[in-house]
């Protein structure tokens, strides 16, 4: 294999102190880039490495050459981020009035809650942080390096941790290799490079330490020089040696990180609960003097109503909100992870997921494998012609057996898949020329059996440095590089075959040898798609979720991935990044919305993109996996990225996925509009409730001689329905949840909480009609007991009512049994009907009722159910979203 060699061999010495970092803090990229021989003075270091003690004081001054942003999050830090919840601010707020006013069990009711969901969420989310931490010891940790004992010793090559690694130090790496630092190349041969994870460039770029000119534009920036490699590339060819020139904090990977390490955007599930937190505070804010100033006006009573208002504002919070969202979102997240191998970092991220209705993703590996495949062979007539492929296939195969390379190229493989190896292996081979970057063709030599003193010469190749080596007339060449060309803007590769004969000889081959050739044809190549990618895609579309490719790749080879799998995209709805440059804001916001197709994109590309669609209105969610999608996994709602993305990469993340497919995406779409689905429902059904309760409780006030509910019975009623409620955790909501992309909306929510609020307002105050009747009016102590008991026992037969007839949950013939909502109902029910009576009803301020109360509270709740679904069938037709009515359609 052809070498380049870049320096001597013998050690350099440095004319005064070391500038360790100076060739990659100064060195802008261009013709005026160091030599070899600069780096090494720079680094104080030569083509021998280091010794041991040079190694060691460096890594004493410099630090580890560890990956940024590694910081991890204790328990205790969980515990304390999760109490700046606002539903679980205001319930802190509403406690310390309580114990203000002396209304202890108040106080410790509502601590006790806000404890079990700082828990929990705290617990789940340091759960998720170890899973994700067990992730990195699946990433290689080692760096083959040559060191010295002392000045005078022999170099030695060894394997040290890639954390030991300082600059100045000379490592050895070969094909599959994870470049452990930022290093300048002293020798290569063959050598290409995978920066995908640093540009979005699928194809390997080749990399030769020949003191070339360095490219002086492109968007690749010091990513295009090729006598650099970077940390967070890998090796896919060939080998090379090169001295480390940044470690650390001072790598391009690094400084990536940092350029990203911006303040993420408040969630969309942030927002929305910030929405209908104020919503609960006004209404919370303004019970109270209300109810003061109503008792003060109509009944003069003073300040001894001051706990019975701060129980009616308590009766309007749904509070055990924090603690049914954190167990939907850890049940969701759990099942994610045992069932699918998906880590949920931070909790409110599942809800997020089942919002989004936007989902920006890469193509190499998501919707095509990291492969190729062939996908035609054209003669020069541009017509199919399977011996094109024949000759291509003899090339692959010869020059596999006879270059001694290290490993196939991806192509050549592809190539090989296609043919028949038994129709190979009838040649015999004689010499090989491989493929190298500067030459970009391959010469394999072959004798035909039976063909004496002749010797076949099978050329593949670039189109351009093919067709040079042809004999054709310039205008066939030229006809032949648009037929090349028109197969390349359709999304493929293509390579050029060509033939020679020669007479037999014994001294070796050599590129000068391919001159004179017969254009056999093209061969054309594309990626293999994912697997899973139709299917999963089907999934997502079928849920309201749109695709958005951003691709580093030319467009055509995107386009051509979308086409395969079914996604509609045409001309209009391809963008590349020139021409997103010279959009502005309003401009791009508008033609994200219409392009399916981002091509040729940068890192803040990618972000802007992701802005762009969300200043439209959208959820959006990343799927990247390498450090250029930084800035677009932390502009989105929700980043996500697979097991073995860059370890940035995967930090930055909200969802890390066991590997980089889209049907993992999906089975966490379902996931998380399920848990959504179930905090929704909770929150119409409760607060509906709510309301109505202070609606009455008010009106109750202004009517009666006394209290409508005394302060204990408020919170035992409150206690009794929250803790019935908790059985929405585990709700199967129905199926057309799964159908669009959601999030809770303040507004629609606020429309729904008013219309069935005050239905259950007129539901109270048809049983206090009712109870006028019973008990002939009341106005003595024993009916003020017996109006206690009947608006408690209606109060939560009522709440029962709502939670069946407004659920969301499904209703099939394979889930006949009750569900546990279902159960919660009856036992709220049960506990309604049989507390009054009981021993604990006159400790309570409880007592029996009449059995007329009874039939006439039948009559109330019968009338109250047609009205619930009355109510529900003209919200639906009004434009209400069906089971969910609080949910948004997107």
């Amino acid at each position: 294999m052809a070498e380049t060699t870049a320096a001597s061999g013998q050690d350099t010495e440095a004319p005064g102190p070391s500038a360790v970092f100076a060739y990659h803090e100064a060195a802008p990229p261009g013709p005026s880039a160091p030599t070899v021989l600069e780096v090494l003075r720079g680094l104080d270091s030569g083509p021998r490495g280091l010794t041991e003690a040079q190694a060691e004081e460096r890594l004493a001054r410099l630090g580890e050459n560890a990956a940024p942003g590694r910081r991890e999050a204790y328990w205790l830090q969980h515990f304390v981020r999760s109490l700046r919840d606002p539903f679980t601010a205001v319930l802190g707020c509403l406690g310390l009035v309580s114990a203000a006013v002396f209304a202890w069990g108040t106080a410790a009711l509502i601590l006790l809650l806000v404890v079990v969901s700082c828990v929990l969420r705290a617990s789940g989310e340091n759960r998720a942080d170890r899973s994700t931490a067990a992730l990195r010891e699946l990433v290689a940790t080692t760096a083959t390096v040559v060191r010295r004992n002392d000045v005078a010793a022999a170099p030695v090559t060894r394997q040290v941790p890639v954390a030991e690694l300082v600059p100045g130090d000379v490592i050895r790496l070969g094909p599959g290799d994870l470049v452990p630092a930022d290093v300048r190349l002293l020798r290569a041969g063959g050598l290409t490079v995978h920066q995908a994870a640093l540009t979005g460039e699928s194809a390997p770029v080749a990399k030769s330490a020949d003191e070339l000119p360095c490219p002086t534009s492109g968007s690749g920036g010091a990513y295009e020089q090729p006598q650099l490699c970077f940390q967070g590339s890998s090796v896919a060819s060939g080998s090379a040696t090169a001295v480390v020139i940044a470690t650390g904090a001072r790598t391009r990977f690094a400084a990536s990180h940092e350029r990203a390490a911006v303040p993420p955007r408040a969630s969309a599930f942030d927002r929305s609960v910030q929405g209908i937190s104020w919503i609960l505070i006004r209404f919370m804010l303004l019970t109270p003097p209300l109810v003061l100033m109503a008792n003060a006006a109509l009944r003069g009573r003073g300040l001894e109503t001051l706990p019975f208002a701060v129980a009616v504002a308590v009766g309007l919070t749904p509070e055990m909100l924090p603690v049914l969202v954190t167990l939907c979102l850890a049940r969701g997240a759990s099942l994610l992870a045992h069932t699918h191998g998906v880590i949920v970092k931070r909790l409110p991220a599942l809800h997020d997921v089942g919002a989004v209705d936007v989902l920006c993703l890469d193509k190499t590996g998501t919707l095509t494998q990291d492969r190729p495949v062939a996908d035609r062979a054209l003669g020069p007539d541009g017509k199919d012609d399977p011996e094109v492929l024949h000759w291509a296939a003899v090339n692959a195969w010869w020059t596999l057996q006879l270059a001694d390379l290290p490993e196939p190229d991806a192509l050549d493989e592809a190539i090989l898949d296609a043919a028949d190896e038994e129709e190979l292996t009838a040649y015999d081979g004689v010499a090989a020329v491989p493929f190298a970057p500067d030459r970009r063709l391959a010469t394999a030599v072959v004798r035909t059996p039976g063909r004496l003193g002749t010797h076949t010469l099978v050329v593949k190749g670039d189109v351009q440095a093919v067709l040079e080596r042809c004999v054709l007339a310039d205008d066939e060449r030229e006809r032949l590089r648009d037929l090349a060309a028109r197969q390349a803007d359709s999304g493929v590769r293509v390579l050029a075959v060509a033939t020679a004969e020669r007479s037999a000889r014994g001294r070796d081959y050599t590129t000068a040898d391919a001159r004179g050739l017969t254009f056999r044809g093209l061969v054309t190549l594309r990626d293999e798609l994912a697997p899973t990618a139709s299917d999963a895609l089907k999934v997502l579309t079928d849920r309201g979720v749109t695709i958005k490719v951003l691709t580093g790749d030319h467009s055509g080879t995107a386009v051509r991935a979308c086409l395969d799998l079914g996604i509609p995209v045409d001309e209009d709805a391809v963008l590349t990044a020139d021409r997103v440059d010279a959009l502005t804001e309003a401009e791009l916001t508008e033609a994200a919305g219409r392009t399916t197709v981002f091509a040729r994109c940068t890192p803040d590309h990618k972000a802007r993109i992701t802005q762009a669609l969300q200043g439209a209105g959208h959820t959006v969610g990343f799927l990247g996996d390498g450090v250029n999608d930084l800035p677009a996994l932390r502009a989105a709602d929700v980043g996500i990225a697979p097991r073995d993305a860059a370890d940035v990469a995967r930090e930055s993340a909200d969802l890390v996925l066991a590997e980089k497919n889209l049907t993992a995406i999906a089975h966490a779409v379902a996931a998380g509009r399920l848990a959504g689905g179930n905090i929704a429902t909770y929150l119409r059904i409760t607060l509906s409730s709510n309301l109505g309760n202070v609606l009455a409780m008010l009106s109750a006030g202004l009517l009666l001689p006394f209290l409508p509910m005394l302060p204990a019975q408020v919170l035992l009623q409150n206690l009794c329905f929250d803790a019935a409620q908790l059985t929405f955790a585990h709700d199967r909501p129905h199926p057309l949840v799964l159908h669009r992309p959601t999030v809770l909306n303040p507004r629609h929510l606020l429309r729904f909480i008013s219309g069935f609020g005050v239905l259950n307002a007129v539901a109270d105050l048809a049983t206090f009609g009712v109870l006028a009747l019973a008990l002939h009016g009341p106005g003595t102590g024993d009916d003020e007991a017996v109006f206690h008991s009947g608006w408690f026992t209606e109060n939560l037969l009522t709440q029962a009512l709502v939670m069946v007839l407004l659920r969301a949950g499904r209703r099939t013939a394979e889930h006949r049994r009750p569900s546990p909502v279902v159960w919660g109902a009856i036992a709220l029910g049960v506990i309604g009907l049989a507390l009054p009576p009981s021993l604990l009803g006159p400790r309570l301020g409880l007592t029996a009722l009449p059995a007329v109360y009874y039939l006439l509270l039948t009559a109330v709740l019968l009338l109250y159910a047609a009205g619930l679904l009355a109510g529900r069938a003209r919200y639906v037709s009004r434009g209400g979203s069906g089971p969910a009515p609080v949910l948004r359609p997107r």
